[in-house]
């Protein structure tokens, strides 16, 4: 794909560009069905939406924006770049849940659901995303874990 990259140039990464949104749909909706399956209320933001308290827009927000206990940023990626953003990204939604809190005691669990070749390049990035989760990492093969290793599971209907 690199290579196709190089010789195309832009009208390939603009093509690329345009269908990861559909890429990581799927990633998302296999997140929405796991929450969905639990009962667990949450919303799901949009693109480029704002919402007050992050600067950032995280990907879900449990049970909702105006009571933010579980955020969960979700991201398949092919390229390391991207995976290197996405990190940079977890690790201030991080930062924004301990602001003015011990970090015993975040305002917020933040969980990160990932997947791609793009996040195994670089192990130090890895090594950011765990500790800014606090070990919160899942990929496609791991949701099934997601309720019971997270606080989701105190969202649950029973």
């Amino acid at each position: 794909m690199l290579l196709y990259e190089r010789f195309l140039g832009r009208p390939f990464a603009g093509h690329r560009d345009s269908v990861s949104e559909l890429v990581g749909d799927s990633l998302e909706s296999a997140i929405e069905d796991v929450l969905a399956k639990a009962a667990i209320s949450f919303r799901k933001t949009k693109r480029a939406e704002r919402i007050e308290g992050f600067d950032q827009t995280p990907d879900f927000i449990i049970p909702s924006e105006f009571n933010p206990q579980v955020i969960i940023e979700a991201k398949i990626t092919e390229d390391d770049g991207t995976a290197r953003d996405k990190v940079t990204r977890i690790q201030h939604l991080g930062e924004l849940s301990l602001a003015g809190r011990s970090k015993d005691n975040p305002k917020y669990e933040v969980i990160a659901c990932i997947g791609g070749r793009g996040f195994g390049v670089r192990r130090e990035d890895m090594k950011k995303m765990i500790i800014a989760t606090r070990g919160k990492v899942f990929t496609a093969n791991t949701l099934d874990r997601l309720i019971d290793c997270t606080r989701l599971g105190e969202f649950q209907s029973r």
